[in-house]
């Protein structure tokens, strides 16, 4: 883990209730105007963990910006209604990654909206084909993991995030509350790269739990007994022959894309 500061720090709850009221009104205007947006990042992790999301606060966890997946089909149509919300574009950004990547920005207020069209690519990719659907307002719960396993660098926001994702949801085959852990597997089996990432950063969590003086020993048992089912179930899936020779090579050759951080 890093000592990167971004995304950590004391943070007021007004500072906090800005991003959060942000983040409603932007997804109210999408739904009226049959935009699907689902909401990816910190915020996300907030909304998916009534039960747990007061952890970000309790571990100094902040907001930095609002970040959404959507389908680059209706770029146009999120554009006009970030427009019709205040916001200015960066439009550098959109041309310079293909249309896969907007930035919107309203610097009065201080904030910053980040929509990645069709994947979140930065270590490994995360591609959001058919899985967009599949819940609201987030990302489904296996891509919110996924999100944050994907990060070779992995910071201390990162860890926190997973930490409050593991003590609100169960494990399963399947979505809808439940980490698909069944999709991970499958992942991760057919990428000895993305394999590599997702159990080191599932033994970073488990280890950096314990050393959380806010979690209860509860708590951290339970982060520990999530990541050793995980990692059980990540191992037991069957492995593709493009893992298995690439499995060969192991560290020696680089698996993951260097990336800047992004808050």
């Amino acid at each position: 883990m890093t000592n990167s500061p971004i995304g950590m720090g004391k943070q007021d709850q007004a500072e906090r209730e800005k991003f959060e009221n942000e983040l409603k009104r932007i997804l109210t205007a999408s739904g009226n105007a049959g935009i699907l947006l689902r909401v990816i990042g910190s915020l996300a992790f907030q909304m998916h963990c009534p039960q747990f999301g007061h952890l970000q606060a309790a571990l100094g966890r902040a907001y930095t910006d609002i970040d959404f997946g959507a389908y680059s089909k209706q770029s146009k149509q999120i554009q006009e209604m970030m427009t019709s919300l205040g916001y200015k574009e960066n439009r550098e950004v959109f041309i310079v990654s293909e249309g896969e990547r907007a930035i919107f920005d309203k610097p009065e207020a201080g904030l910053h909206v980040d929509i990645f069209y069709e994947k979140l690519d930065f270590c490994h990719t995360i591609y959001w084909k058919d899985r967009l659907e599949v819940d609201s307002p987030t990302i489904p719960l296996a891509e919110l993991l996924l999100e944050k396993m994907q990060i070779v660098k992995i910071n201390e926001k990162d860890v926190i995030d997973t930490i409050m994702l593991l003590l609100e949801h169960p494990l399963g085959d399947s979505d809808h509350e439940i980490i698909n852990i069944k999709r991970i597997a499958s992942i991760c089996a057919n990428d000895w790269g993305f394999w590599r990432t997702v159990t080191m950063n599932l033994d970073k969590v488990r280890q950096l739990a314990h050393h959380y003086p806010q979690l209860t020993d509860e708590q951290k048992n339970k982060v520990e007994q999530q990541v050793n089912d995980a990692l059980a179930r990540i191992e037991a899936e069957p492995k593709s022959m493009g893992w298995k020779l690439r499995a060969r090579v192991g560290d020696r050759l680089k698996w993951y894309k260097d990336v800047d951080e992004v808050g």
